[in-house]
């Protein structure tokens, strides 16, 4: 088999994939193909779509390559989704923000860096696997403690953890992206799902902002890096 068959098939291998495919699995699928190789032929697939102007481009997330579409065409794709006016709320996005920078984090730990109760957010955060339950702090009461997952990475376009911001711009980041008047950031579009599909609709929005408590009027509100000032600068030292 040539090499332009194997990049042939490594491009439909991606296109097809409703997850991204790691180097090493695209190794063990196309015959001959060596991991180094197939790192190779994607870079290969990425420089000609880039030459030829293409409206989609392989994007590294995850642990792996996904075909996406451009991101300054993501208005036009949105057209496509318009029954869905799908958002993810301020309280999931701080909460998601706390988790990913303290994880692995029990609730209750959560609550302490937000003030208010997180219930029905982590929950919510847990049904569209974007957190997940990574088993129990051995503590009396054994809480269950929570990390991001995959799917988080994916939807937030992070090839690990290593590429989270840090938290000099977190209070930059989120009202960029539209948190302050409840709007979602512009994501590209995956060949398969789009990120949109985990985010919240504005129904569930409503429910989850409804179901927190205000913070007491003695306690100024600290912005979300403030509470987060005990994560190492150096994402790396998460692990």
């Amino acid at each position: 088999m040539d090499r332009d068959k194997r990049k042939q098939i490594v491009e439909a291998l991606i296109l097809a994939s409703p997850e991204p495919l790691s180097a090493k699995r695209l190794g063990d699928i196309v015959p001959g193909l060596k991991t180094a190789s197939a790192r190779e032929l994607v870079a290969e697939l990425t420089k000609e779509y880039e030459e030829q102007g293409r409206g989609f481009e392989i994007w590294e997330v995850a642990g792996g390559y996904q075909l996406r579409t451009r991101p300054d065409l993501s208005g036009y794709v949105r057209e496509l989704h318009k029954e869905r006016a799908l958002r993810l709320s301020r309280a999931a996005l701080e909460t998601l923000s706390v988790v990913a920078y303290k994880q692995p984090v029990t609730r209750a730990e959560v609550e302490q860096v937000r003030g208010v109760d997180v219930g029905a957010v982590v929950r919510s955060l847990v049904d569209r696997k974007l957190i997940k339950i990574a088993g129990h702090r051995e503590v009396p009461g054994r809480p269950i403690v929570y990390t991001t997952t995959r799917r988080f990475l994916e939807v937030f376009g992070l090839g690990n953890l290593e590429d989270l911001p840090t938290l000099r711009e977190i209070d930059e980041l989120l009202p960029e992206a539209g948190v302050a008047s409840g709007d979602a950031p512009a994501e590209p579009t995956a060949n398969v799902q789009s990120p949109a599909d985990v985010q919240s609709e504005e129904e569930d929005a409503a429910a989850e902002t409804a179901a927190e408590e205000a913070p007491s009027p003695e306690e100024p509100e600290a912005s979300l890096a403030d509470e987060l000032a005990g994560r190492p600068e150096d994402p790396a030292e998460l692990h």
